[in-house]
């Protein structure tokens, strides 16, 4: 059985599957995000060593149908909110 101290999510991780931080694995086992210390569950990407989180900006869209995101820096804590499958 893994150490849950060391089963942690990636550094950095996007949802997008265009971007080179999807990581399909880590986003089944559904990621939590705590930023300056509240649950936020509209984080589109985020970086914990660097301190930051995208977020959508309101409804608006791109020229390409994605949502027009804001960058947030502050503390990021990354969690999986499901264990491991074995």
């Amino acid at each position: 059985m893994p150490d849950p101290a060391t089963d942690s999510p990636p550094d950095r991780l996007s949802n997008d599957p265009s971007s080179p931080h999807f990581n399909a694995e880590a986003l089944a086992r559904d990621v939590g995000i705590r930023f300056k210390g509240v649950e936020k569950t509209n984080v589109e990407e985020y970086c914990v060593s660097e301190g930051w989180v995208r977020v959508p900006a309101g409804k608006a869209l791109d020229r390409f149908g994605k949502p027009l995101t804001i960058k947030l820096t502050g503390p990021v804590e990354a969690y999986f909110r499901n264990k491991k499958p074995e």
